[in-house]
C-alpha cells in the first residue's frame, strides 16, 4: 500500500507561516513594519496624483453671482521722493564802502552784491576773497573791521523861541583930538605985493579947548547899529547839538588769506544778495551788540586767544528752538555770555517765503566767539 503526500494549498502555507511569525516576538515586529510600509506606499500611490496635480482649479459660480471689478489709480507723485531743501550758500560779510557789483559766479551770499577787489593786486590771483593778513587757526568771514554801536533814539530838538533881537548902537574906540592951532598972516611992506597965511595943522584937529588922548586911526562908525540876540535864559537853556554817527561794520578778526585777486579797488568779496543774507547780517550785528554789552557789564574777560563755539537751531519764526552744543575753550562765564548773546535777543523776526522755501522750517547755525 503506497501513500501519496499532497502539498497543502499556498494559502494555507502562508497562513501557517504568518501564524508562526506572529507567535514570535521578533518576527511579529518585523511583520508589523513590513505591513505598515506596504500600507503607506499604497496610500501614496492612491493620493499622490491628486496632491501633485498642477491644473488650475475650476470654481463653479452661482448663476446669479456677478464678478466684482476694482479700478486702482496711482497718483503720479505717490512714489516720487520729495526734493530735499537746497542748502544755502556760504554767508560772508561785505565791505559797506565798496561799490555794489554783481559777481559772475560765486558760492557766497551776503546782504549786498559785491565783487572781489583789493588795493594791491595779486598776480594771477583768482580767489573769491581778497588777500589779507590774519590768523591761521580761526575761521572768519569778515574782510573789514570797525566799531558797531548800538543805535540810540534821537530826542527831538524843540524849536528855538521866536524872540526878536535887541537893537543896540556900536561903540567906537576913543579918538585922539587936538585943538586948532590958528593961522599966521604975512603981508609985505609994498602995497602991491602978495600976502600969505601960514597954518600948522595937528593930527585929528577938532574944535576942542584941550587935547584928548586916544587912538589916531579909528574907523568912522558913528550912527551904526547892530542886532544883538537876547541873552540865554539859564532856566531854559538851548538844546545841545548832537552828532549822530552810525557804524555799519562790526569789530572782527581776520582770517589769513595769501592768494587774492587781480581786481584793483576797495577791499571786497564775491557775494550775491539774498533775503537770507540781509537777515543774517542784521542777526550778526544784534548778537555782536549784545555780546559787547554783556562783556562790559561783567568786566571779566577770559585769557586772550580763547574761543567759544555755539551750535543752535533757528526756526522760521526767528526763535532759538534749542542750543545743540557749546564747545568751550574759555571760562564757564565766557561760555554763558556767548550763549546769552544769542538767546536773549531772540526772536529775530519771521522768515520770508523764499527763505522758508530754501531752508525749510529750521536751520542749524554755528557761531564762533573769539577773545583777543
Amino acid at each position: 500500500m503506497s501513500q501519496t503526500i499532497v502539498s497543502p494549498p499556498m494559502s494555507i502555507l502562508v497562513r501557517r507561516a504568518l501564524a508562526r511569525m506572529w507567535e514570535d516576538d521578533d518576527s511579529r515586529s518585523v511583520l508589523i513594519g513590513v505591513l505598515g510600509t506596504l500600507l503607506i506606499h499604497l496610500l501614496l500611490l492612491l493620493i499622490g496624483p491628486h496632491l501633485l496635480r498642477s491644473d488650475p482649479t475650476v470654481k463653479l459660480m452661482r448663476p446669479h453671482a456677478t464678478a466684482r471689478q476694482f479700478n486702482i489709480e496711482i497718483a503720479p507723485d505717490t512714489f516720487k521722493v520729495p526734493p530735499k531743501p537746497k542748502r544755502p550758500m556760504k554767508f560772508v560779510e561785505t565791505n559797506p564802502d565798496a561799490p555794489e557789483n554783481v559777481p559772475d559766479k560765486t558760492d557766497n551770499f551776503a546782504a549786498r552784491n559785491q565783487q572781489v577787489a583789493q588795493e594791491k593786486p595779486t598776480p594771477n590771483g583768482k580767489s573769491d576773497r581778497p588777500a589779507m593778513e590774519g590768523q591761521k587757526d580761526i575761521h572768519s568771514t569778515s574782510i573789514v573791521t570797525g566799531q558797531l554801536l548800538k543805535p540810540q533814539e534821537q530826542v527831538p530838538v524843540p524849536p528855538e523861541p521866536n524872540v526878536k533881537p535887541i537893537e543896540s548902537k556900536l561903540m567906537a574906540p576913543k579918538l585922539e583930538q587936538s585943538p586948532l592951532t590958528g593961522i599966521e598972516k604975512r603981508i609985505g611992506d609994498d602995497p602991491n605985493s602978495f600976502g600969505s597965511n601960514v597954518a600948522k595943522f595937528a593930527e585929528n584937529p577938532k574944535n576942542v579947548p584941550d587935547k584928548v588922548e586916544g587912538m589916531k586911526n579909528v574907523p568912522l562908525i558913528e550912527g551904526a547899529t547892530s542886532m544883538v540876540p537876547m541873552p540865554i535864559d539859564p532856566h531854559h537853556p538851548r538844546p545841545r547839538p548832537q552828532v549822530v554817527k552810525t557804524m555799519q561794520v562790526r569789530p572782527a578778526i581776520f582770517e589769513e588769506n595769501k592768494i587774492g585777486t587781480m581786481n584793483v579797488g576797495l577791499r571786497g568779496i564775491d557775494a550775491k544778495w539774498s533775503n537770507y543774507g540781509t537777515y543774517l547780517q542784521k542777526m550778526v550785528e544784534i548778537i555782536q551788540v549784545q555780546f559787547d554789552r554783556l562783556n562790559d557789564e561783567s568786566r571779566i574777560y577770559p585769557p586772550s586767544g580763547s574761543m567759544v563755539t555755539v551750535k543752535f537751531i533757528l526756526n522760521s519764526e526767528g526763535k532759538i528752538a534749542r542750543v545743540v552744543s557749546v564747545e568751550n575753550k574759555a571760562t564757564e562765564a565766557a561760555a554763558h555770555t556767548c550763549v546769552s548773546s544769542i538767546t536773549l535777543p531772540s526772536p529775530y523776526g519771521p522768515w520770508t517765503d523764499d527763505m522758508k522755501a530754501l531752508l525749510g522750517e529750521e536751520q542749524e547755525l554755528i557761531f564762533d566767539f573769539y577773545y583777543q
